[in-house]
């Protein structure tokens, strides 16, 4: 099983959309290097305000290449690093994945998976409407997230277009993602 990355994002400043670069460096515990919401402890502006000394569960965002076509059927164009992301991929189902896989990628590094990204309303800043395209409700009313998943870096390395991605599950019973 493997699934290749299509784009790699980052961006030292807070804004929504990450540039693409030809590669990011991991590392392991913090994140991408240089990246703004890179760290031991949550970056994020609204989990600062709640707690800065929480874990931080989001030191890498991936997004499936595959939901930038799913929202294109309905009349957006979403391209790589504009949903701020770090890491595209293509070819795996990262809404699927339990927590706790673990994601190879490249030579050296090393994901695992914490949760969902939980998608926020400036998803509708940047294309009016595009909010009710990641986040909405299947046929039990029960919320469906669909702008990535979130992970921390277990073992560091650089990452490009055109690695390659394995996943291992992990052992024992698997807990669906849930928000983070």
């Amino acid at each position: 099983m493997s699934g290749r990355v299509t784009a790699v994002s980052s961006n030292g400043d807070y804004s929504f959309t990450k540039p693409n670069r030809d590669s990011v460096r991991l590392l392991a515990g913090l994140g991408v290097e240089g990246d703004v919401h890179a760290g031991v402890t949550v970056k994020h502006r609204s989990r600062v305000a709640q707690d800065p000394t929480q874990p931080n569960l989001r030191q890498v965002h991936l997004i499936h290449e595959e939901l930038f076509a799913e929202v294109g059927e309905a009349g957006f164009k979403v391209a790589p690093g504009e949903l701020g992301e770090n890491i595209t991929t293509r070819g795996i189902d990262l809404l699927g994945l339990p927590v706790g896989t673990l994601l190879r990628i490249g030579a050296s590094a090393v994901l695992e998976v914490t949760g969902l990204r939980n998608p926020c309303l400036q998803i509708d800043n940047f294309q009016d409407g595009l909010l009710k395209q990641v986040v909405g409700r299947d046929d039990a009313g029960n919320i469906v997230r669909k702008a990535g998943i979130m992970s921390i870096v277990r073992e560091g390395g650089v990452v490009s277009p055109g690695d390659t991605i394995e996943w291992e599950l992990p052992s024992g019973p698997h807990r669906p993602l849930d928000r983070v």
